[in-house]
Order: structure tokens, then sequence, then C-alpha cells
């Protein structure tokens, strides 16, 4: 188990996880933590990502925080130099962080296709456009996007979003391709049904409460996409992040992979 424990482990790395004061990314940092290395986590929720940071630390691991608007260049930079500056470096970019939309494509305004292009799409290109000299200079890392299994399974009213995941998915082909000859590896998650908040958005009434029925039709819904009958929680997200991350994969490169318990088997 020694050396399985060293080639799944993360022991001396550092690593950057964007989105990380709930949801997904919140588990992503606190896995990556647990597995040993020092952890850079940046939002837009300052407070709640340094709470991210904190309960690491209290944990017995090694994180700071920032807060970050991934859709501004200058910012994702600064939150890729507090790597180096506080740890020494960076061998782990996951650009967590991404926003929903719900309409139609018929009535998309040219404000919201600009406001989540800027996020989803822009603020992940400029993750990758800031880590990869960082790698490079400690000879490869690697990097973990995330797509969206809305990129296999298309949903009426869900159109810009599916758009900018698609595009993630080939910034990720694409990227692996131009970077390899610096030993940085580029991978994507495409996940299926997770319950975050980022899923229960429409279940949230008005005063902030989920009604229990609603939650249980909702949960009932996307167990009945997974010929397993499950659905999702963030850490199952975490764990593949964990494996990408590691050395574990170090053949793997280019990907899309897909935690979602089967939903799009055969589609």
């Amino acid at each position: 188990m020694g050396e399985l424990g060293e080639i799944f482990g993360l022991k001396d790395k550092v690593a950057v996880v964007t989105g990380a004061a709930s949801g997904i990314g919140q588990s992503v940092a606190e896995v990556l933590a647990e597995a040993g290395a020092s952890v850079v986590v940046g939002d837009l929720d300052a407070e709640g990502v340094e709470a991210t940071a904190k309960a690491i630390r209290e944990a017995g691991g090694r994180a700071v925080a920032q807060g970050c608007d991934i859709a501004s260049r200058d910012e994702v930079d600064s939150l890729v130099a507090l790597a180096s500056s506080e740890y020494g470096g960076l061998d782990v970019l996951c650009n967590i962080a991404g926003v929903p939309h719900d309409g139609l494509l018929e009535e998309l305004s040219d404000d919201d296709f600009d406001r989540v292009v800027a996020i989803n799409v822009k603020g992940t290109l400029y993750g990758c456009q800031a880590a990869i000299p960082a790698m490079a200079a400690r000879g490869g890392g690697s990097i973990v996007n995330v797509s969206s299994g809305a990129i296999d399974l298309p949903v009426p009213g869900f159109g810009l979003y599916s758009l900018t995941k698609a595009a993630v998915a080939q910034l990720t082909h694409s990227l692996a391709q131009e970077v390899g000859d610096r030993g940085i590896r580029v991978n994507a998650l495409a996940p299926g049904a997770t319950i975050t908040n980022f899923t229960k958005r429409r279940l949230v009434q008005p005063d902030g409460s989920i009604d229990s029925d609603d939650y249980e039709q909702f949960v009932g819904s996307m167990q009945a996409m997974s010929p397993i009958g499950q659905v999702g929680e963030a850490v199952d997200q975490a764990w593949l992040v964990l494996y990408l991350a590691s050395e574990a994969s170090r053949f793997c490169t280019g990907q899309i992979w897909r935690s979602n318990g089967g939903a799009t088997t055969g589609r």
C-alpha cells in the first residue's frame, strides 16, 4: 500500500482550485489537501472560500484562500501567482468555477451570452494560460477543467450552458496537444447529476427553503437516469479529480471523463 499511496498521493504538490467556496470545488480542495497537496483556493465568494481554507487547515492540511472573479484575467493570474509565492510553484490546476444559465437560445441576449462565456470559457482559458508557465518551470503538471454531462445529453432551456461546456471540452482536447511536450497533462470532467447548490437552484423557494417533496422528486428523476440508480455527490467528482491530479493518471491526457452513474451510456 505504500507504493500505491505515493502514486495516488500528492505529497509536496501544489494545487490551485477555483470555485472552492462550495459544491464540487470545495470537495476537490478538501480531497486534494487530504492527499497531501498544499492548496490555494479561489472563489468570487471570498468569505466562503476562506471558510474552505480554514476547514482544511483545521483538519491538518495546508491551504490559503483568495477572492477571485475568474472572468478577470488579472485576478486569475494573481491566484496562480499566490501558489508560487506561498508554496513555491504549481503542479495541479482545477478550473472548477462556472455558472449556469436557464433560458431558450432563441431568447438569448448579448449580455447573458457575454457573461456566461466570460466565466465558463474565458475564465477556464485564463486559468490554463496562467498555469502553463508555472507548471513548465517544474517539469510538468496536471490541468483539470470542468465540462458537463450536458454536452452529451442536451436539455431544452440549457443551451447556452451546454455550448460553453462543449467549448471547454474542445479547449481541453486542443490544449493537451499543445502542452504535452512540456510534461503538462490536460483533462476535463463532464459530471452527471451531482447534488450541489448548483443543481438544486431551481428548487429554492423565495424564503430560501427547499420543499422536501420537490427535493425527493428531483433526486428520484436523477436516479432514474442512471442504470445503477444513483445520483452523485460532490466527492464523487473530487475523487476523479484526485486520480487525474496524481501520477496514477500519468498516461491520460486530452480526455473527457464522465462520472455520471452511466446516465449517458449508449447516447
